[in-house]
């Protein structure tokens, strides 16, 4: 599959990104869909893959089921059209993963999954909008795309307990996606796909952004966890005198004061958010070695590794010569020769490291630490 992407990555970040949808025809010159239908049908079967069948019984009547899915279960969807979607197919099916690469001028913490759906003809989820940016990428098949405006939670949806479709939907463009055509729909805008035939496939490459609300609460959480039971309000100096109603107003700054000191501490912030956007979405996918390795074992001559894609790597640069590295919701300081080993593995997926820079002391920890938890694998070993 021909990768770059057709069309210039920074004019679309200028002029495009999160602001309006763009049609983008041909992105790849040679496209290959990378997953058989059938599959992502057995994807669908494993209970450590989540996944969910849309039904279009009626008109304005979709039925949601949560999976997994008996093997037996698409010989009995009845004639009406259905749509299967599976999560985060990229952790499970490595040419799926690589589908991310060219996409990658967004930076790693954004990436959320690849999402993949097969539609029978007609099939379809229904119009909704979504709080993420998504590229849909067209693998089998084609699909219509219609796309409204920009919604926000005020918009009305219809009664269903499981998906968020909307009452009112208008449709201000429209487009139908063959094999290797991609749409980017940005956050809030409503979109309807639907499948024009059969054996319909899009590749749904999503990009989170955690709102306000997620991050006061989760990091406030952080800080509870790291207060003493023993840190409490003190008095200034008080008035006999004073109106015993009256909260003063250096109560009130000595205790707005405590609050906010203690979300104020940006080294602390940093630390907590790296660990926070590289947790794993699905810590069911276990790469770890069956016997723990040692400096012994990976220390002989050049080695390449190749990343978990279900794990998370990203850092926060602390210095010239010193990074924080994170992955899967941990921190490590790495320094010197460790520091731009770190940095290449934020960069790169498949990598291959010297001996003598596996010879440094922390970068042997670093590296079978990372082989031990199952966040790299020697690119030999499936």
């Amino acid at each position: 599959m021909e990768s770059p992407l057709a069309f210039d990555p920074q004019r679309f970040l200028d002029e495009t990104w999160q602001g309006r949808p763009l049609l983008i025809r041909e992105a790849w010159t040679d496209w290959s869909n990378p997953l058989e239908p059938d599959e992502l049908a057995g994807l669908a079967c494993e209970a450590e893959v989540e996944s969910r069948l849309v039904r279009h019984s009626a008109p304005g009547r979709w039925e949601l089921e949560e999976g997994p899915l008996a093997p037996d279960r698409f010989a009995r969807l009845g004639d009406c059209p259905w749509t299967l979607l599976v999560q985060a197919v990229d952790h499970h099916v490595p040419q799926v993963a690589e589908l991310i690469e060219p996409f990658r001028f967004i930076p790693d913490w954004r990436i959320d999954d690849v999402m993949v759906s097969y539609a029978s003809d007609g099939g379809g989820v229904g119009p909704h909008f979504d709080q993420y940016d998504v590229f849909l990428v067209q693998g089998l098949g084609r699909r219509r795309w219609r796309v409204g405006k920009r919604c926000d939670d005020s918009a009305p949806l219809l009664p269903h307990d499981g998906l968020r479709l909307l009452a009112d939907f208008e449709p201000e463009e429209e487009w139908v996606l063959d094999p290797g055509d991609i749409l980017y729909v940005p956050p809030g805008f409503a979109h309807d796909g639907v499948a024009v035939g059969d054996d319909c496939m899009t590749y749904s490459i999503g990009f989170r952004a955690p709102s306000r609300g997620d991050l006061v609460s989760a990091f406030a959480d952080h800080v509870l966890d790291t207060l003493q039971e023993d840190d409490r309000y003190t008095d200034a100096a008080l008035a006999a005198d004073a109106n015993p109603g009256e909260i003063s107003p250096e109560a009130v700054g000595r205790l707005h004061d405590m609050v906010v000191s203690a979300m104020a501490d940006r080294d602390a912030f940093a630390a907590w958010i790296g660990a926070y956007v590289t947790t794993p979405k699905d810590e069911r996918i276990d790469w770890s070695p069956e016997e723990p390795v040692s400096v012994g074992d990976l220390v002989q001559s050049d080695t390449a590794f190749q990343r978990n894609p279900a794990s998370r790597f990203s850092f926060i640069r602390q210095s010239d010569d010193a990074v924080m590295l994170f992955v899967d919701g941990r921190g490590c300081l790495c320094q010197g020769v460790a520091a731009r080993v770190a940095e290449r593995l934020c960069a790169e997926t498949r990598f291959c490291l010297a001996e003598e820079t596996m010879a440094d002391p922390q970068v042997a920890e670093l590296i079978v630490d990372l082989v031990n938890r199952g966040c790299l694998a020697p690119d030999n070993v499936d």
